[in-house]
Parts: structure tokens; sequence; C-alpha cells
């Protein structure tokens, strides 16, 4: 099973979007941010799901609409690790780093 890494900064981005939730509709942020979390998981099983993005880098859609989110991510063969780098909301344009 392929190991899961997030970068510090994506904490920044769960941080940015459970802000943004509570606001909007207060009950769900913890739920919606859950459902983020654990959509990630399937890079444990299918590293290489991510459409390639250039540079090594890939881009994994979790969800759709107004709940769809893009995580950029590495996948490190010889260490058999994913690495998130980022997360962005599907609306959003280009990665905050």
């Amino acid at each position: 099973m392929t190991r899961l890494e997030l970068a510090p900064e994506v904490f920044e981005d769960f941080d940015r979007f459970f802000e943004h939730i509570a606001q909007h509709d207060p009950g769900s942020a913890p739920e919606r941010i859950g459902t983020l979390i654990d959509a990630l998981q399937v890079l444990t099983h299918s590293p290489e799901i991510g459409r390639p993005v250039g540079d090594g880098l890939r881009e994994l859609v979790i969800g759709r609409a107004s709940r769809g989110y893009v995580a950029l991510y590495a996948y490190g063969a010889a260490l058999d690790t994913a690495f998130v780098l980022a997360l962005r909301h599907q609306r959003e344009q280009g990665f905050k780093r």
C-alpha cells in the first residue's frame, strides 16, 4: 500500500476551505473536510490515478460542482509515496503556492 504524505501547507488549504464553508453552510464544514480527507485515500491504492500535469505532478479531481476540489500531488515510485502538495476548490484558478 502506498504511503500518503501531506505537505504542511495543505493544512492551510483545509483551514481556508473550512472558513469558507462555515460562512455559507456552517453545519456541514467538518463533514465536508472529512469527506475530502477520505477521498485522498484513493492514492494509497491507485497513486497514478490523477491526470498528469507536467514536471512529474498529477491532479486528482475530488467531487464535483460546488463540492469539487483538486489535489496537486507527486508520486514517488521509489519510495511508494504520494506527496499531496496543495489543494484548491475546482472553481479557483491555480494553486495558492
